[in-house]
């Protein structure tokens, strides 16, 4: 998390705000002099774009008019609680007429912006008076027209007096029509950056007013810790049945994993599980006696969603738990899956939220050919407003609870237009709280889940494994859905594991652990992968003894003493990411080029002016992602990109390892996928 507060950010574009004034409006013409065309951030379908405290968003428009006068475009952004600011955009002189600004937004709550364009008066004399008195064309025109148009500069009352005295000079010295003064006047840098404060603008235009959404830090950064509270503190008696862990012995596992530096501690459903058609171990049909049963199974006699299963403690023992958390700097984010067990009281009290087949059961939730014999979907479509309200209630029950971060299972499988009333109607009440949707579906179904609120998203990343894959993958989130998608790169989970894990040894866990850690500002793990827990139900991606349905029983302090535990690189990997905020920002990643398939390279940077620093913050990775090999090769890199020209040596600094290299833009590397198989570098200018 950001230990830099948000207010030290500003925009190196930003100039001091003016009233926009009259704006053309083309006399009712649909076509303005000067377009405002294709303007972001934005959403497809109209949703507002999001961001979040202490992001860089980098705003940009289309902007052109008629003939070779200049003209200017600047974006006016109004916070939250009234404050105006104007940025001036940079055009990319790239051919497409667009120009760009990156502005850092500081406050929560909803910005208003729009862009605001121009034509430069002062930026187009200067430039035709430079060329034509050089070439000895109309210079005694040029040099009139300079006095006249800083004689109107001289008269508009909201310039500073001293500035308005100097202009003034200036007009006086240009009516004497000398080429040498015209050139001084038109080449002067000092009175160029006051006309680019503020400009001498006619012919003005501006776009609609659209909203952005800021939202807290933590919606948009984050390290994430996935446990089950029955697990920790679970005791095997002589009888060989087992008592669960509780809320009381969950907590003593909270200092570790703030010691590993997470900032989320996210648990499975709490409630109580059902025992109709239970689960048994590996996802069987037949129980034995004190199998746990699945937490996503949800009710029994003991209650429902807003219950806490008895063997996990009581209400006051889950506030003790997040009391804990909280003191270790923690956060608790919960499960939320809207379905039932046959045994959830509303099965009884609400049949009609389910489907009743024609044979007059109950029909269970399915993914053919899988079959969720223990559980009940929930059925939409014949009580709206009675399931609405119902589901709003029990998330608002656990908000008084003082949870804040809700973890979605399977959104994708209830309405688009419920998720978005019940995130938007919770955070209206309380903008603090933040959704995770689980939904690895279609590409535009998990896309249109976070258009319409969802804070943070599971994406691909899970199987996005080759370098290829990756390279499409990252640049994919960052800059392609990053107006409204935040990926939370979770490296597995309780239902995932990939086959690169399963075959890659813990060279893949190494890798993976990295890459998810830098590319993207939110990431998470499932407890047992710092343990290299590798082997899966065969014919299956998830793991053999699934903690879904058992207890599981591990040795951390002896893992880690051993050697054989990855919870100092998860640690390391954590103290990175505070210490480097380039790397607590989605949008900056550049996929950079190497000559071996298997060696990805991308770079994540960050401007001096929003590092609160004073100096510019850049982060280099290169990972070998084949965990079988060891590699050699060279990479080729476009190091302008934080402002080292092409040939110009370097430094870079292993933050894994502690080396130090001089490098330039190709550079030869070794990556051993069984000792080092990724180098994350810091880049350090040479004095």
């Amino acid at each position: 998390m950001s230990s830099i507060s948000p207010k030290a950010l500003r925009s190196p574009a930003q100039i001091p705000s003016r009233p926009l004034g009259a704006v053309s409006d083309g006399d009712g013409l649909v076509a303005t002099r000067i377009p405002l065309v294709g303007g972001a951030p934005s959403v497809p379908g109209g949703f507002a774009p999001k961001a979040f405290v202490g992001e860089v968003v980098p705003f940009s428009v289309v902007a052109f008019r008629e003939g070779h006068d200049l003209i200017g475009v600047q974006l006016r952004l109004t916070a939250p609680n009234g404050e105006e600011s104007l940025h001036r955009l940079t055009p990319l002189l790239d051919g497409s007429d667009r120009w760009a600004a990156e502005v850092a937004v500081d406050m929560q709550g909803p910005w208003a912006f729009r862009f605001e364009a121009f034509s430069d008066d002062f930026a187009t004399w200067a430039h035709a008076a430079e060329v034509k008195v050089a070439a000895g064309v109309d210079v005694p025109v040029m040099a009139a027209l300079g006095a006249e148009l800083l004689a109107r500069a001289a008269k508009e009352k909201d310039r500073p007096a001293v500035q308005r005295r100097r202009i003034s000079e200036l007009a006086t010295a240009l009516a004497g029509g000398d080429a040498e003064t015209t050139t001084a006047v038109s080449t002067d840098a000092e009175l160029g950056g006051l006309f680019h404060e503020r400009p001498l603008m006619t012919l003005r235009s501006a776009s609609a007013t659209h909203t952005l959404l800021v939202e807290r830090t933590a919606a948009g950064v984050g390290a994430w810790y996935e446990f089950f509270p029955r697990s920790e503190g679970a005791k095997r008696l002589k009888d060989g049945t087992v008592k669960s862990g509780t809320f009381r012995t969950a907590a003593k596992r909270l200092p570790a994993v703030a010691a590993m530096g997470f900032d989320v501690i996210y648990l499975v459903p709490i409630h109580p599980i059902g025992t109709t058609n239970r689960k048994g171990r590996n996802n069987t049909l037949t129980t034995e006696p004190g199998d746990p049963g699945s937490p996503y199974a949800i009710g029994s006699v003991d209650g429902g969603h807003d219950a806490i299963h008895p063997e996990l403690g009581k209400p006051a023992d889950f506030r003790a738990f997040v009391r804990a958390a909280k003191n270790e700097g923690l956060e608790v984010a919960l499960d939320l899956a809207l379905q039932a067990s046959p045994d959830h009281p509303w099965v009884d009290e609400h049949p009609e939220w389910f489907t009743t087949l024609p044979d007059g059961t109950i029909a269970y939730a399915e993914n053919p050919p899988k079959k969720y014999q223990d559980i009940y979907p929930l059925n939409f479509d014949n009580d709206p407003a009675g399931i609405y309200q119902e589901m709003l209630r029990i998330v608002q029950h656990w908000v008084r609870e003082g949870v804040k971060i809700f973890r979605v299972d399977n959104p994708h499988t209830k309405p688009l237009q419920f998720w978005e009333w019940l995130i938007a109607t919770v955070n209206a009440q309380d903008p603090d709280v933040i959704f995770l949707a689980e939904a690895f579906t279609r590409p535009a179904v998990m896309r249109a889940l976070a258009a319409v609120g969802f804070q943070q998203s599971y994406s691909y990343f899970t199987w996005r494994n080759t370098k290829a894959e990756l390279e499409e993958f990252l640049t994919s989130v960052s800059h392609e859905t990053s107006d409204y998608m935040r990926p939370n790169l979770f490296v597995n989970t309780h239902d995932i594991l990939t086959e690169y894990l399963q075959f890659g040894g813990r060279a893949a866990y190494r890798i993976r652990a990295c890459i998810a850690a830098t590319a993207a500002p939110v990431y998470g793990v499932y407890a047992g992968y710092e343990l290299f827990e590798n082997v899966a139900r065969p014919g299956s991606e998830e793991n053999i003894d699934n903690e879904k349905y058992e207890f599981k029983f591990r040795d951390w302090e002896g893992a880690e003493a051993s050697g054989d535990s990855l919870a100092p690189l998860l640690r390391r990997l954590n103290e990175i990411r505070r210490e480097h905020p380039a790397l607590r920002q989605l949008r900056n990643l550049s996929v950079h080029w190497s000559d071996d398939d298997s060696v990805l390279v991308y770079s994540k940077h960050l401007d001096a002016a929003f590092t609160g620093t004073g100096h510019s913050d850049t982060i280099l990775v290169v990972a070998n992602v084949d965990p079988h090999s060891v590699r050699e090769t060279t990479v080729h890199l476009d190091t302008t990109i934080w402002g080292v020209p092409p040939g110009e040596p370097f430094e870079v600094e292993d933050l894994l390892t502690g080396a130090v290299w001089t490098w330039a833009d190709h550079n030869y590397v070794r990556l051993d996928a069984f000792a080092e198989p990724v180098h994350i570098l810091k880049v350090r200018r040479r004095a």
